[in-house]
This record gives structure tokens, sequence and C-alpha cells, in this order.
């Protein structure tokens, strides 16, 4: 998303605004970010799991090897497609390593821990947080663009469906009541 240039996910708009504000590069302020959320899971009882500590490490060191190395796309159809393409995977990447409960991400865990606690849908939850966060990052200067509310009104919704794709119905269930 970020070689759309069409705009950040709301997760990754704190970390641009974080990065912009300290000189860390983008993946390294989503490790440090993903460390300080698992402190939020404490008092919804949220378990750790060896998914939990690898999507911490992983998605940021990644995340530094290969901007450099991506070309931003400049033409809006390319742009689009990235765009397009970047929810789908992630959205279908989410769905798959939280059905496979070895533990969420910080920030999945985050919203897998809200949807328990309140009862709210995936959808609503993730929503929500998205946009949270986002205010937050663009008020410390992170860069937002159309995709980036595409992200955040699109990826709950997005992840559910894909609950439902991959055949896990207790997820993709979860918190229908409202």
């Amino acid at each position: 998303m970020k070689q759309s240039e069409l705009g950040l996910s709301p997760w990754e708009v704190l970390h641009d605004g974080l990065s912009r504000l300290s000189g860390y590069e983008l993946g390294t302020v989503s490790i440090f970010i993903g460390m300080i959320v698992l402190l939020l899971w404490i008092p919804m009882g949220e378990r750790l799991g060896v998914g939990t500590i690898l999507n911490i490490f992983l998605v940021g060191t990644v995340t530094n090897l290969t901007l450099p190395i991506v070309p931003a796309a400049s033409q809006i159809i390319l742009q689009l497609c990235w765009l397009v393409l970047g929810l789908a995977i992630i959205g279908l990447g989410s769905a798959l390593y939280l059905s496979s409960r070895l533990g969420a991400g910080p920030r999945d865990g985050l919203m897998m821990g809200f949807n328990r606690r309140t009862g709210w849908s995936i959808r609503l939850v993730r929503t929500i947080l998205e946009a949270g966060v986002l205010a937050i990052g663009w008020l410390l200067g992170g860069s937002i663009g159309i995709g980036t509310l595409a992200f955040a009104q699109g990826i709950g919704p997005i992840i559910q469906f894909m609950f439902r794709l991959i055949g896990d119905h207790e997820l993709a269930s979860s918190g229908n009541r409202k």
C-alpha cells in the first residue's frame, strides 16, 4: 500500500507518523507498536502464541526489507490494482492465520479480544479500531489517501468474508448478534 501511493492502512498511518517523528524505519516502528499493543491484551485475557511473535517481527522486518526494492506505482490503474489486491491478500492472510489458532498478531488479537468482550461483529470491531488508529496517525503526520479510507472501511468486512470463504464458520459468525 505504501508503494501504491494511494494511502496507507490506518495502522501504517500511525507507524508512518511515528516514523517521521522518530526517524526509525516504518517496519521498526511497527515492531515497537506491536509490542505495546500486546499490553492492551492483558485486561482482555488474550493468549500469546507463536503466531503472535512471528507477526510482530516478520511484518515489520519484511516491510523494512521490501520498501527499498518495490517500485512505486505511477499509473492509476496499477495503483488501484495494488490497492484491491493488497486488501484481498491482507484479508485472506488474516483469516488464514487467525483460523490456525496459533496466536493472533497484536492488532488482530486486540480485534478478537474486543469481539469476544462486546459480542460485536468482527467487521464492526475492526472498523472502530481502524478509525481510532487512523485519527491518531493522521494527527502525528502519517500519510493518508483514498486507500486509507478503503482499508479502514473495508478490512473488517473482508476478513469476515474470508473466514466464510475458508470455512471457519465460528469466526465468520462471531458477534453477528450485534
